[in-house]
């Protein structure tokens, strides 16, 4: 726990998360959405969810910043052990910022990755975040990779195309989820940032309470499973069904099927169940160096709205 005091006098405190803190992690969680908007749904259920994520400890991973009795900001490290990094997540109340307390936080993130014993810290930010790139810029951070965020219109889309193209498709089936495992580390080994999954995280992802089981798409050759679209809706429970926004969450191919169109065929399908759930736009995200994904979402409509940096820290 540390004490840091600013020129106003007031007195922060930056310890570890403890359940009593619960009520005002979700406070402080739903005021970063609404100010700072990411797409994500919150709930006090969402936040118990993620709080008991496989692999994480919030009395060990999550930092909160107190004043006064309030929670103002917080700082979430994410560990990935098999790919030895954390990822960190902050947030600050723009009436807190400009104090040094997301230095302070990135400190403390910091020592948490070195206990870890992982090889480096990575930090995900919108690329016009001109204050972020600057001291993650003085703190040794060095931007490594541009992800683009695209958006589609669905009222532009050939619904009698897509439909089509869905036939060939289906839903994931409880009891696969191993099967979802194997095609997921099938298709992104190698790839930069990805994390290889075990059965214990995909099986904690598939009873989350938004999941749906028809939420993934997958195709087949005989008994085995080729490729899958994995899509979600943002801010479901709380946006009216014509702001509702669909996002394709991932889309993978396995390797040995690549060339014959299937991932195109998943994308449509994808497309087509984030259509039955009353999405006008879809979103996604995209390695700007992964040219044949580009390519494939562009030739379906999708456009580049913004981009965010990958900014890396290599730990000794």
């Amino acid at each position: 726990m540390m004490s840091v005091s600013n020129m106003s006098n007031s007195h922060y405190t930056i310890r570890n998360y403890q359940p009593a803190d619960f009520n005002k992690f979700v406070l402080l969680s739903v005021e970063a959405e609404r100010l700072e908007p990411a797409g994500r749904y919150i709930s006090p259920q969402v936040i118990a969810e993620d709080l008991g994520r496989p692999n994480y400890s919030p009395e060990q991973d999550l930092f909160i910043v107190e004043v006064a009795g309030n929670l103002v900001g917080y700082m979430d490290v994410a560990p990935e052990l098999t790919v030895e990094r954390v990822i960190l997540n902050s947030w600050v109340q723009p009436g807190h910022r400009r104090r040094g307390l997301s230095i302070k936080l990135l400190s403390y993130a910091i020592r948490r990755a070195r206990e870890l014993g992982v090889k480096a810290a990575h930090v995900n930010i919108r690329e016009d975040n001109v204050v972020a790139e600057s001291v993650l810029s003085e703190l040794g951070f060095e931007c490594v990779r541009r992800f683009l965020e695209l958006r589609l219109d669905m009222a532009q889309l050939r619904w009698q195309d897509i439909d089509q193209a869905a036939l060939g498709c289906r839903h994931l089936r409880r009891g696969e989820e191993d099967k979802l495992t194997q095609i997921q580390n099938r298709s992104f080994a190698g790839t930069w940032g990805y994390n290889p999954n075990t059965m214990e995280e995909v099986t904690y992802r598939t009873n989350l309470s938004s999941f749906s089981l028809e939420d993934v798409v997958l195709t087949y050759d005989g008994d085995k499973v080729t490729g899958y679209c994995w899509t979600e809706v943002t801010g479901e429970g709380e946006a009216a069904i014509g702001e509702r926004k669909g996002r394709i969450f991932m889309l993978g191919v396995d390797p040995d099927y690549r060339g014959v169109d299937i991932g195109r065929r998943l994308l449509l399908a994808g497309l087509a169940r984030l259509r039955s759930k009353g999405v006008r736009v879809a979103v996604l995200s995209v390695d700007s160096e992964n040219e044949t994904a580009c390519a494939l979402y562009r030739s379906v409509g999708f456009e580049v709205r913004t981009s965010s940096l990958w900014y890396e820290k290599v730990l000794n």
